[in-house]
C-alpha cells in the first residue's frame, strides 16, 4: 500500500439529475468529506483533499457510495493527483508560496 502523502483535487458531478444546478449534490458530498479526519478545502470547481494515499482514495470511494445511497444513479469524477518526495507540503502552503512570490514581484 502506498505511503505517499497526496493532494487530490476532485470534481464530482451527478449525471441525469434533471437540473443544471449541482449545489444540493455538492452540499451532500461536502458534508461527508468534512466528517473525515482528512484535511480538505472546498473551492469553486471542486474540493482538494489531502492526506495519506490510501486514506484519500478510500474516502473518494466512500463518497461515491454515499452519493449512490442518496439516490444519485450516475456520478462522474475528475481528479488531479499530486505527490512529492522531497518535502511535505500542504495545499495551503502551495498557495502561500505563490502569494508570497506575487508580493515579492511587485
Amino acid at each position: 500500500m502506498p505511503k505517499l502523502y497526496t493532494l487530490v483535487d476532485v470534481c464530482m458531478v451527478p449525471i441525469g439529475s434533471g437540473s443544471a444546478s449541482v449545489s444540493d449534490f455538492v452540499t451532500l458530498v461536502e458534508k461527508k468529506i468534512r466528517e473525515s479526519p482528512l484535511k480538505s478545502t472546498l473551492h469553486s470547481a471542486g474540493t482538494t483533499i489531502e492526506g495519506p494515499w490510501d486514506d484519500v482514495f478510500k474516502l473518494l470511494g466512500e463518497i461515491h457510495e454515499f452519493a449512490h445511497e442518496n439516490g444519485y444513479v450516475r456520478i462522474q469524477s475528475s481528479m488531479r493527483v499530486g505527490t512529492r518526495t522531497d518535502k511535505h507540503q500542504t495545499a495551503q502552503e502551495k498557495v502561500d508560496t505563490v502569494l508570497r512570490k506575487l508580493e515579492e514581484s511587485k
